[in-house]
């Protein structure tokens, strides 16, 4: 069995689900098919989630969106127009939205989270409806029947262990399963979404349960690229990377994967095939938990914007014990997460992503730090971004650091701080965000393209 998961621009018309169709009926072993909801037909166009999310909040404010309503009622039935449906779908899809939309309103972010969901809940029954009209056997098949059930956290749920035992038995469906995307049910019944994209977190939570022996994401794109083709032109495709370079790539900016996504599928050692809806014969990534390191020892550069940087310093700050445990829980009652904590002996830099704190919060936080843990210097630098040299065959190479350096000194980038991870997977240099750019040609240059030469 193979689970098959769509995006939304894959699902945005009828002539792209005329495409997801062929791809699914070719294959016998897909089995499961996760469908996001209709993503843009074009680039001025809206997404129906952002559609529903406005639809959603304007009801709070008003008890009307009948415009929006119509909007989105209108992005399915110009689907199932193209496609040749009964009216009955559409029918089903706007009495569930206007239900929706009259539901409890005295928890706004779960109800905002119920109205946002039904973009891929209506998708997978529009979806099950065609399959059905061109005489394959096709069932949509809602988390809740299914036994998907996740923590009560609107926006940010992680799936519940029982979920997978619950999964295996859709084993004995007949025909297609037809598996909307984005959110389960917690053991209350109320509807939770994942983190936005988390139609990807729900494809590998599925293949984890079915115990697929593969899990195909088709997207826009043929395969991950080792950099971002907005920055490099005709960047190398990556054939092969393990989950750990995804996790690692996709943390730094990579968009075409959803970092948390990987999670259920490494667990099960479920390999991850990335392929491209409109060019489905193109050989793709493959995701896996080993791979032969036959390619250097970089995989993929990735460049992330928007972190700053709080520098501490306090002479003999070393042998001071509990001094970082204190610098956390600083951290901790002003609720905010690191990313990164590179340190000396006399000093530590702590890295996180500047948009958690106004201009208050820092001046607090450097009151904070300096009275009580008697710093003797602290400072706070914004406008940072992190790149990420990525490679599980970085730990077998020698002198990966120092060609990195040298390519950003070559290149006038000033490195405003170097941190290698645990793993040896990845090294991380800060930059200032204006070279941000500079920075990632300059490794892409010393990494992948000499070696074309």
């Amino acid at each position: 069995m193979k689970v098959v998961k769509f995006g939304g621009s894959s699902l945005a018309s009828g002539a792209q689900l005329e495409k997801v169709f062929q791809i699914v009926t070719s294959d016998p072993e897909r089995r499961a098919v996760v469908v996001s909801a209709p993503g843009k037909r074009h680039p001025e166009d809206t997404k129906v989630t952002d559609l529903l999310i406005e639809c959603a909040q304007q009801y709070l404010l008003s008890k009307e969106a009948t415009g929006l309503v119509e909007a989105i009622v209108g992005r399915y039935a110009d689907i199932a127009l193209e496609l040749g449906l009964a009216d009955d779908v559409i029918n089903r899809i706007r009495a569930d939205l206007l239900q929706l939309l009259e539901g409890d309103k005295t928890n706004p972010e779960r109800f905002i989270d119920a109205i946002k969901a039904s973009g891929e809940d209506n998708n997978a029954k529009l979806v099950a409806a065609y399959f059905r009209h061109r005489g394959v056997e096709a069932h949509y098949v809602s988390p809740k029947d299914a036994g998907l059930f996740v923590t009560s956290e609107p926006g940010n749920a992680q799936v519940l262990p029982e979920s997978y035992d619950n999964l295996f038995q859709l084993r004995q469906q007949k025909g297609i399963i037809i598996f909307p995307g984005f959110f389960g049910f917690s053991q209350e019944g109320e509807v939770m979404t994942f983190s936005r994209s988390g139609s990807d977190i729900t494809g590998s939570i599925l293949a984890n349960g079915l115990k697929a022996e593969l899990y195909e994401n088709f997207t826009d794109v043929d395969a991950v690229y080792s950099v971002n083709p907005a920055i490099v032109s005709n960047p190398k495709e990556i054939r092969e990377l393990t989950y750990r370079e995804m996790r690692e790539l996709s943390y730094a900016g990579f968009s075409v994967f959803h970092d948390e996504a990987l999670i259920p599928a490494f667990r099960a050692r479920i390999p991850v095939q990335i392929k491209n809806t409109n060019n489905p014969d193109a050989e793709g990534t493959r995701v896996v938990a080993t791979r032969d390191n036959t390619n250097g020892p970089v995989v993929g550069i990735a460049g992330d914007s928007g972190f700053c940087s709080i520098y501490i310093s306090k002479y003999l700050m070393n042998r001071e014990i509990g001094f970082g445990r204190r610098v956390l829980q600083i951290l901790e009652d002003e609720g905010l997460t690191y990313e990164h904590i590179p340190s000396g002996i006399d000093d530590i830099t702590i890295i996180l992503r500047q948009n958690q704190m106004d201009q208050a919060a820092e001046k607090r936080m450097i009151k904070r730090i300096k009275e009580e843990l008697d710093a003797d210097e602290v400072a706070i630098e914004h406008n940072i971004a992190l790149i990420m040299v990525v490679g599980e065959a970085m730990r077998h190479n020698v002198g990966t650091t120092a060609r990195a350096s040298k390519a950003l000194s070559e290149a006038g980038v000033n490195i405003e701080m170097i941190n290698q991870g645990s793993s040896e997977v990845s090294m991380m240099f800060g930059v200032k965000e204006a070279q941000e750019k500079q920075a990632v040609r300059a490794l892409y240059q010393e990494f992948f393209a000499k070696v074309l030469v």
